[in-house]
């Protein structure tokens, strides 16, 4: 499955490009599709952000992103790293005083707000005093428009930001207007990004919104429905892995993550997949791997008696394949997610006693016996014992799958 984006870059008097905004695309055609402005936010985060980053997007540029107004209200933009984001108010969204309040709340933790296709209407007064930048599309409104409303507010704090700019002669009528930020074709029309999505179960998400709905938390319950769902687990590590939660956590285990955000952040979490409408498709031979892989090292360790698992095991199982779903390196994608060295030396430097519950689970897969055998040996485990362990995460997989 892949997500589609386009990006256009945003540039100073120099023409440098200095940030880019990201447009949601749900195909190759380049064109905005009809969709609901909240979902298509949501669609750019998840299927970004919480898959290798945005900086992947923008080479470690600012990213313009347009919020519709509930977005913006329920709090959205917070875990996204205000240093490199830039929150766009759309135009058409309905001012209220819910609406000021978030977007001074969001000024205050540090993120850089704009007004999106500025009218120049006086409603929108009230938000100059704490919007850093003004975006006026130049196509809609005259330059003698522009002139008149620059000259009856203050300007000294605001950065002026020009799209659709076409040809030379606006680029420099724009300059001497006090514009220092351009986007338009006459520098450069969006560029698609087709990138491989990793993709969550719907089914998943729906029971998860019924859990979190409910006055108290059972986080063994709502941690096994993230157990059975790769593509859940890999983007709670990266909602986890912003600067708004501190210093990123080794995180060792599905509920460790999940008590780590807390109960707000994790609802916050769950509404955003579900309004990002993640999947349709059912799951590949590679999201099975991925569970009979987690449950093997799991039931393995739990023979072992390891002190800080099955959890560990698990989590270092299901994220055994993440590379094949993105086709990114493991390297890279270690680097991104906070969980614990032990985990990432498993996946990366395959050396140590997880590395070795993973190797055997895949001899097993390969049908090679005698390596098992000795693998079975060097850690411990009979050959009776692990054979058990693989049929019971066969069946475990295959059951998690049923009816998706």
């Amino acid at each position: 499955m892949y997500s589609y984006i386009a990006r256009q870059p945003i540039l100073n008097l120099n023409q440098e490009t200095v940030a880019f905004e990201l447009l949601f695309r749900d195909g190759e055609s380049n064109h905005f599709p009809d969709i609901d402005p909240d979902k298509a936010t949501s669609k750019i985060i998840v299927d970004n952000q919480l898959t290798l980053g945005i900086d992947e997007i923008t080479g470690a540029l600012p990213a313009y992103i347009n919020f519709h107004a509930d977005a913006l209200i329920y709090h959205f933009p917070d875990f996204l790293d205000s240093e490199k984001i830039v929150i766009e108010i759309l135009e058409d969204v309905p001012i209220s005083d819910e609406l000021l309040n978030a977007c001074k709340l969001l000024k205050k933790k540090g993120f850089t707000l704009a007004l999106d296709d500025h009218d120049f209407d006086p409603k929108w007064d009230v938000f100059l005093s704490f919007v850093d930048i003004i975006k006026v599309d130049i196509q809609d409104v005259s330059l003698v428009d522009i002139t008149r409303f620059l000259s009856r507010i203050d300007t000294s704090n605001i950065t002026l930001l020009a799209e659709k700019v076409e040809t030379l002669k606006q680029f420099d009528q724009l300059k001497m207007l006090g514009f220092t930020l351009f986007q338009g074709y006459f520098f450069a029309k969006p560029e698609m990004i087709k990138k491989k999505n990793i993709i969550s179960t719907k089914q998943y998400v729906f029971e998860l919104m019924e859990h979190v709905s409910c006055a108290q938390f059972d986080f063994d319950a709502i941690s096994e429905i993230f157990s059975r769902d790769l593509g859940l687990t890999y983007k709670l590590l990266r909602f986890i892995n912003n600067p708004n939660y501190g210093p990123s956590k080794e995180i060792s285990s599905l509920k460790h993550a999940l008590i780590y955000i807390g109960a707000l952040e994790l609802k916050k979490f769950i509404a955003l997949l579900l309004l990002a409408d993640l999947n349709e498709n059912k799951p590949n031979e590679i999201i099975r791997l991925s569970l009979v892989k987690a449950k093997f090292c799991e039931l393995i360790s739990q023979i072992n008696s390891d002190i800080e698992n099955p959890p560990k095991a698990f989590l270092t199982g299901m994220l055994s394949q993440i590379d094949g779903v993105l086709d990114q390196d493991i390297d890279t994608l270690m680097e991104i997610l906070p969980i614990h060295n032990d985990i990432k030396d498993a996946l990366v430097q395959k050396d140590n006693y997880l590395a070795h519950y993973l190797g055997l689970s895949l001899m097993l897969e390969q049908g090679k016996w005698l390596q098992a055998v000795e693998q079975g040996a060097a850690i411990g485990i009979n050959e009776h014992s692990y054979l058990e362990a693989y049929q019971k995460s066969l069946n475990w997989a295959d059951n998690m799958l049923i009816g998706l």
